[in-house]
């Protein structure tokens, strides 16, 4: 606690580092999986050239590669019908040498995006994406996790950061981050058990729930929407935005910053996640949980 008239000076959360811890466990169940035969593949389909995309799925088979996974990428030109991409995901489907696979998103606006994931098969989801899943997520009984979600469950359990009777709020309401976070914080058991308020573009006065949150979860896509007038002192404060913004300082001429105004909040915060550097190594990091929850469950259904 810092002494009155002195600025808090806020604990960083580093996505890197509680990645790096992941992976450690990671290699030991692959390991034990490649002991007996298996060797967790996951998949990647990107349809068209976004450039965000390509550097994301690279970045993911790096990863896999890393982690002495197998790892596919399944190129199809933007021009792709629907059927073509359908076809596709059958064939991922079926294949038992890989274990989980996603499909890059956005897609090509041609392209039906609620179709193409209601057509994967659940049990190869990694992104948790079927309806299936965020279901079976709802209830309590995962069969995994939406990666960026689960990466913000992690940071905050293994900084030992207490969410049992915490108010949580949300900032957000999509269907990749902000839903499924508050729908998580709300479970019974470690890491959740929070008292969860989520807030959004038509919540009035939404400055004055922001202050009442013990954790502070932000993904409202909004660079440093967040201010340090809208949040409570002591405050822990997760901070998934990732928004580019220009900045002549820098070769490229751009930065990126969060949703968060951190140098204001920092000073106000016990703790917080930066941009870039927290939650981003996060996403990867849960992915590759989720192809190698995928590996031992099929392992398992083969015993």
């Amino acid at each position: 606690m810092a002494i009155k008239g002195e600025k808090m000076v806020a604990r960083l959360i580093l996505g890197k580092e509680v990645s790096e811890e992941i992976y450690g466990e990671l290699r030991q169940r692959i390991a034990a999986l490649k002991s007996r035969g298996v060797v967790p593949g996951l998949a990647v389909v990107l349809v068209g050239s976004d450039p965000a995309s390509q550097v994301y799925v690279r970045k993911k088979g790096e990863m896999c590669e890393s982690l002495g996974m197998r790892s596919v990428t399944i190129r199809m030109p933007e021009e792709t019908t629907q059927a073509e991409l359908l076809s596709k995901i059958g064939e991922l489907n079926r294949d038992p040498s890989i274990h989980g696979f996603l499909v890059q998103l956005p897609l090509p606006k041609h392209l039906d995006e609620k179709e193409v994931i209601n057509s994967i098969a659940p049990e190869k989801d990694a992104d948790c994406f079927h309806p299936s899943n965020v279901g079976r997520m709802l209830i309590g009984e995962p069969l995994f996790l939406p990666a960026t979600p689960a990466g913000v469950q992690q940071m905050l359990i293994r900084s030992g950061i207490e969410t049992a009777g915490k108010h949580v709020v949300v900032v957000g309401r999509s269907n990749i981050v902000g839903k499924p976070m508050a729908a998580m914080m709300m479970q019974k058991g470690s890491g959740a058990d929070s008292t969860v308020t989520v807030v959004h573009s038509r919540t009035k006065d939404l400055a004055a729930i922001t202050r009442q949150a013990d954790i502070l979860i932000v993904a409202i896509g909004k660079p440093r929407f967040i201010t340090a007038d809208m949040v409570k002192e002591g405050a822990v404060v997760i901070d998934v935005g990732t928004n580019r913004i220009d900045d002549p300082s820098r070769p490229n001429g751009s930065r990126l910053v969060g949703d968060v105004d951190f140098e204001a909040v920092k000073d106000k915060a016990s703790a917080i996640s930066p941009v870039p550097g927290g939650v981003g190594p996060m996403t990867i990091c849960m992915l590759m949980c989720n192809a190698v929850r995928a590996a031992e469950m099929a392992e398992a259904d083969r015993r």
